[in-house]
């Protein structure tokens, strides 16, 4: 059962809607943080015991071409970084390739095509990020926004990940993947229950780092808080 639940006929509070899958994703949160982190403390994790217990980043890329497929829409594999605990599968849903994401990250290259039809010269994209954890099986959906604007000869790409997932235009994509994950014996967390703090737990060094709590999702998937914006300067186009 995932998000087609809701599409069947009930809503989020129907039997098979995500208001029942919410008590087995409190159980998974627990049981993974009891088996991982020895002393509830974040960034101090029993790697033996995390070992083998999550998605594996071939799996990953291997979901991510199937997607690809699925939502009939591009899909783009993000390892995580160095204190993350995830791997990522962007799924473009409004915009075109080259995407933004490859621009940004070098994989395509800037130029005055990207910008032929956008409205004052500013382009947007809408992403669904799939975070796949690297210490359980489970995978969290997000809404990520991608803008492109100029200053001048001076080009910057904001990366801005959203509260869940909004925008109705997403939510077809939004089953789709959702069905797909839980068909690879994946557990999708509602990605409003891992924005949550995670109770009885100790902070270590993370408000030190990052100004705030953490929250389920940094247990569980990646370290920044879930909606830290990004901005990157791109090299201006050429003459």
């Amino acid at each position: 059962m995932g998000c087609s639940s809701c599409s069947k006929g009930g809503g989020k509070d129907s039997e098979g809607g995500c208001e029942s899958h919410k008590g087995p994703q409190r159980i998974l949160f627990d049981q993974t943080l009891a088996a991982v982190y020895p002393d509830r403390t974040w960034g101090n994790i029993d790697e033996e015991a995390s070992f083998l217990r999550g998605v594996r980043t071939e799996e990953v890329r291997r979901i991510g071409q199937a997607l690809s497929v699925a939502t009939r829409a591009p899909s783009f594999y993000r390892a995580g970084g160095p204190d993350d605990l995830c791997d990522f599968i962007y799924v473009l849903c409004v915009g075109r390739e080259p995407s933004l994401l490859d621009v940004r990250d070098g994989i395509a290259p800037i130029s005055s095509a990207l910008y032929e039809g956008a409205p004052e010269g500013k382009i947007s994209e809408r992403y669904l990020r799939i975070a796949f954890s690297s210490i359980t099986r489970a995978a969290t959906v997000q809404e990520v926004a991608f803008e492109l604007e100029a200053d001048g000869d001076t080009f910057f790409i904001r990366e801005s990940p959203q509260p869940g997932v909004y925008d109705p235009i997403l939510l077809k994509r939004m089953r789709t993947i959702v069905d797909f994950v839980e068909a690879n014996d994946i557990e999708h967390l509602d990605f409003g229950l891992c924005d949550k703090p995670a109770p009885d737990v100790s902070f270590g060094d993370y408000v030190e780092r990052f100004s705030a709590e953490p929250a389920w999702v940094n247990f569980l998937f990646y370290a920044q808080p879930a909606r830290t914006s990004s901005v990157t300067v791109l090299s201006t186009l050429p003459r």
